[in-house]
């Protein structure tokens, strides 16, 4: 199913959000806190219509931005980052993306981020959620490590990363906030 041709992208983003993600029951978050609803993004950023929306709504937020590559820590912003590749090849401008290893391989060519090189480059991180900020500044520690240049944080949705980002000096976008998925 399609979404209606007069539903502008966010706000059927947010619906979709809303509808395949929010989880409702008790989980342990990646952050170890507790909480009585969990945000899946993969239910979304892995749909056929999520996926799309979520790459042209971050291209969206983050369009004043110059950056060429985007990327996080796996797994979260992985599908994250090749939709935005994808919205980026649909005509909405040149993005590479890489993936971000929380640490390095063993074997092979043992490289912590996969992809195009990303020294000298301007890189923009980006997570599905961010509770903590750990995610996506651990994503910053290590491309910074390689020898980019880190612009910022964007995440889809905020659930608490806010402060941690900026505390360490970082620019952090968010499509979307707890209040909006009526969750605050």
């Amino acid at each position: 199913m399609t979404a209606p041709a007069t539903l502008p992208d966010r706000d059927r983003l947010l619906q979709l959000v809303v509808d395949l993600a929010v989880v409702r029951g008790r989980v342990t978050l990646s952050s170890g806190q507790e909480a009585d609803w969990y945000v899946d993004m993969r239910r979304l950023t892995l749909h056929h219509e999520g996926a799309p929306l979520v790459g042209r709504v971050m291209r969206q937020l983050t369009g004043d931005l110059r950056y060429d590559v985007v990327g996080g820590l796996t797994l979260g912003a992985d599908p994250v980052a090749a939709a935005m590749l994808h919205a980026a090849a649909a005509g909405e401008g040149f993005l590479d993306a890489c993936v971000v290893r929380k640490t390095g391989k063993a074997h092979g060519l043992q490289r912590r981020i996969e992809g195009p090189d990303v020294t000298g480059r301007a890189v923009l991180v980006v997570d599905d959620v961010s509770t903590t900020g750990s995610s996506p500044l651990a994503a910053v520690e290590a491309l910074q490590e390689a020898g980019a240049e880190v612009l910022g944080v964007a995440v889809v949705v905020d659930r608490g990363g806010r402060a941690a980002v900026e505390a360490a000096g970082l620019e952090y976008r968010a499509a979307f906030t707890l209040a909006d998925l009526g969750l605050a």
